[in-house]
């Protein structure tokens, strides 16, 4: 049964007669057409996949990510009723949007369906698309292309059976979400703001588990300055910036505090000359996560306290900080939780799993859009395995039942 469906007068729409709980008078016939809809659909698409996985969209191949973005957009504006924009950028490809008729010029109250093109894999590495029986691989096949895929291919399901003229939806599709969206993330939240919700189409779990939550990320780095001397007639003169650093990293690494779901890690180091200099420079890359955004805030000033008391540890040295918190947590709310429960509704329906995902570690644009205060959910992307490695694919078998479930989960938020 198509469930959410706010109760409305009848009327007839399409020679259907529409009841008062504004679905069909079967509603069990609604997804039913729905279904016809799909039916059959998975070769094709598989072939939309295979077109956009050929297309190498690096992050920073802004050529390919071009190329993508266009074939992207003419796909949505061969549904009917829906309408395309892009914003261009200077350092990566332009970022898309797109909208339909119900959503066109409203200032909240629809929904939001995010994605990026973009892909983590240089022109080179890895490329091609390839199908191995019940499994689809190529780079972004599952990170993010065949979620893209499953977004347009609900939509158009939804304007075969006359529906999408009343689902109010907006997408928002970024071209840099691999490294952080750093402009992407302004240009969703000035798109999405006022959204009733947010789902996003990062790669499917194993039993398409929802993701509810995720972790903040950050990321600094760290400078030390020193003073250079020979090693053995000047030693005392010199200031050591490796040792200054050493202290930062040792303070920096005992604030991961699992309880709190709080990590750090100084994942590189570098500095000095030679071995007979006394190092005048030195640097430390760190990455942290966080599940609180008031946890992100806090880390951030911790570091700089580690950084002063490092550098008064070791006299005629300093300790910058540079950098901090990159991406908003996906804080797991009521509702949040609310919405995985009405999506898993339907994603039951369509024969898929309806379970909650465990905290995930690393971020995604559902934190870009639950940050401005939207509920949202991730992992709405087909089922597969192996994201940002040469063995990413997709299963097959769960294209159609993931556009089934978005699409009925749209025609439940329809509007009369």
């Amino acid at each position: 049964m198509v469930q959410g469906v706010a109760p409305r007068p009848a009327r007839r729409e399409g020679g259907r007669i529409w009841s008062q709980r504004g679905a069909a008078c079967d509603a069990g016939a609604v997804l039913e057409r729905l279904r016809e809809a799909l039916s059959g659909r998975t070769e094709a698409m598989l072939g939309l996949i295979e077109r956009l996985v050929q297309v190498n969209s690096f992050t920073d191949n802004i050529e390919g990510g071009n190329a993508v973005g266009e074939l992207l957009a003419a796909e949505i504006n061969a549904i009917p009723g829906m309408r395309t924009w892009s914003v261009p950028s200077q350092r990566y490809a332009s970022h898309w949007f797109a909208e339909s008729e119900a959503a066109r010029g409203a200032e909240g109250g629809f929904v939001a369906l995010v994605g990026h093109l973009d892909t983590v894999f240089p022109p080179g590495t890895f490329e091609g698309f390839r199908r191995d029986g019940e499994l689809a691989r190529g780079p972004g096949v599952l990170d993010m292309k065949g979620g893209l895929v499953v977004m347009i291919e609900a939509l158009r399901a939804l304007s075969a059976i006359g529906a999408l003229p009343r689902v109010p939806v907006r997408l928002g599709i970024v071209s840099d979400e691999e490294v952080g969206s750093p402009e992407g993330r302004a240009l969703l939240q000035q798109a999405l703001s006022g959204a009733a919700c947010a789902l996003a189409f990062e790669s499917g779990r194993k039993a398409d588990l929802i993701i509810t939550s995720r972790k903040g990320t950050g990321a600094v780095r760290v400078v030390a300055h020193g003073k250079a001397a020979h090693a053995g007639n000047n030693h005392k003169d010199g200031a050591n910036a490796i040792w200054a650093l050493a202290r930062f990293v040792d303070k920096a690494q005992r604030l991961t505090d699992y309880d709190r779901g709080v990590t750090v890690n100084v994942g590189k180091v570098s500095g000095g000359t030679s071995k007979n200099t006394v190092p005048e420079d030195a640097e430390a890359q760190v990455d942290f996560r966080y599940i609180r955004i008031a946890d992100g805030i806090a880390m951030v000033k911790s570091f700089e306290e580690a950084a002063r008391a490092a550098a008064e540890e070791v006299p005629g040295t300093t300790v910058e900080v540079l950098g901090g918190v990159a991406r908003a947590p996906l804080e797991r709310t009521d509702a949040n939780v609310a919405l995985f429960q009405e999506y898993a509704g339907h994603a039951k329906a369509a024969g898929l799993g309806h379970g909650e995902a465990a905290l995930v570690g690393g971020g995604s644009d559902a934190s870009t859009t639950a940050e401005i205060g939207i509920p949202s959910i991730d992992a709405m992307g087909p089922r597969g395995s192996g994201f940002h490695t040469r063995d990413e694919l997709i299963e097959v078998a769960s294209l159609v039942p993931k556009a089934e479930a978005l699409a009925a989960f749209l025609l439940g938020r329809a509007r009369g």
